[in-house]
């Protein structure tokens, strides 16, 4: 298939007029699609209606220890609970606290703590003249949208197949002081897909932070997240490679089961050092007296141990996989050697991240919306909502049918190649 930017202008305008007539028999169909969030289908959250019989009326609601989950106590979680998310991410379960339902809460209380009181002893950030967080780009909106509404200066860091620019966060995180954080979404990083690779996980335990409380905000969402059997992304536990570096202190890993179990009403987790876990639980014996343990004995009830979380992703996995395999399809058979966007085959999370030509992602996703698509909004994917090249667009595959997913991607495909031509024709 010939490059876009081969073609003459006249074959340009006689595509325009083709293509604009395939776009408005699209609109006819007045088709009303979602592919703006992560969220999981109603077929995967059937697979997991048996947890709810995990526990009843007639339950034994005690831990292993002899606990009652139905009163007070156990800041931390039950001692099942941590060991089920520990296993999850591969870390010792006494450097877990095991909370609510998702973790987007805790990295807000995280950063919000920090703010007030300051990281294990060090100046509140209220305090300071200046707080920056590193941004790996394109990155999680929600993230972004925490340290803003903090007003925290965001910095972005171009991200490659593996990983962020480690070159640029060691310049900053090492040299400047008034860099405290950075958001990291290690496997199978939203929205791209890719997971580090082992030279960047070590390269971010080697760090030598200039500032004593910056911290690296592990969001290690999509831990379990694979979409294929035998091709799974795997990389390195970030806490022990942080030890062993000399750096104990360094990370906040967050995780949780929101789309594992019921995205409404999982568990979520942190594991940090012991250090991070006493400052944490300083503040919150006055903000809470314990998460819900029910609900904590009801996910060890069910799923066991992490075999039993991993069965679970494989149900997941047989519904998701189809879905992206028709997008990527599409793609290939639709823009592949056009050279007007550049996509990334995900071996697992929830995205698949699509560069179309500067200054026009806005165009795509506005005509894709006119069309009866509805996607994550073009600059979603950058802080403040600006992508510097107007270029990426975050595609969510998970909740629609396969089938209806198959004629969103043909309806998107299509509005990159009308809104391709139209950008190349400025300059025909």
């Amino acid at each position: 298939m010939k490059a876009l930017k081969d073609y003459t202008k006249e074959e340009l305008l006689d595509l325009r007029t083709q293509l604009e007539k395939e776009y408005e028999d699209a609109k006819s169909r007045n088709l009303k699609l979602d592919m703006s969030r992560g969220k999981p289908s109603p077929a995967q959250l059937d697979t997991v209606m048996p947890l709810l019989d995990a526990l009843n009326s007639s339950s034994d609601m005690k831990t292993e220890a002899g606990v009652d989950v139905r009163n007070y106590g156990i800041l931390e979680g039950i001692p099942e609970a941590k060991k089920l998310m520990a296993d999850m991410i591969g870390v010792n379960p006494d450097r877990v606290m095991v909370l609510g339902n998702a973790s987007l809460p805790i990295m807000f209380d995280t950063v919000a703590r920090s703010m007030m009181q300051g990281v294990c002893g060090s100046t509140p950030w209220h305090k300071l003249d200046k707080v920056k967080f590193l941004c790996p780009v394109p990155g999680y909106d929600r993230h972004f949208g925490i340290t803003q509404m903090f007003g925290i200066e965001m910095i972005n860091i171009p991200m490659s197949a593996s990983g962020p620019d480690m070159d640029l966060v060691e310049e900053y995180v090492n040299n400047d002081p008034a860099v405290k954080g950075i958001w990291c979404v290690p496997k199978y990083a939203n929205p791209m897909g890719i997971s580090y690779s082992d030279d960047t996980v070590r390269r971010f335990a080697a760090l030598k932070p200039a500032a004593e409380d910056f911290r690296i905000y592990w969001d290690n969402a999509y831990a379990i997240h694979h979409l294929y059997e035998e091709e799974q992304d795997e990389i390195l536990e970030i806490l022990s490679e942080c030890e062993k570096a000399g750096n104990p202190d360094m990370v906040f890993q967050f995780c949780s089961t929101s789309k594992v179990s019921f995205s409404g009403a999982g568990i979520s987790a942190v594991a940090t050092s012991e250090n991070n876990l006493a400052w944490m639980k300083s503040s919150m014996n006055f903000q809470i007296i314990g998460y819900d343990k029910v609900n904590q004995l009801r996910h060890v009830r069910y799923y066991k141990n992490i075999d039993g979380l991993k069965e679970q992703m494989k149900k997941h996995a047989d519904i998701m996989r189809p879905k992206f395999e028709a997008v990527l399809q599409i793609l290939d058979e639709n823009l592949g050697g056009l050279e007007i966007g550049n996509w990334i085959k995900p071996r697992g999370g929830y995205f698949i991240s699509f560069d179309a030509m500067e200054g026009c992602a806005k165009a795509i996703v506005g005509k894709c919306k006119e069309a009866g698509v509805t996607l994550t909004g073009a600059g979603a994917t950058y802080p403040y909502g600006k992508d510097p090249k107007d270029s990426n667009i975050r595609i969510a595959p998970s909740f629609p049918s396969p089938e209806e997913m198959a004629e969103a991607a043909k309806l998107f495909a299509l509005c990159v190649k009308l809104v391709s031509v139209e950008k190349l024709l400025e300059t025909a």
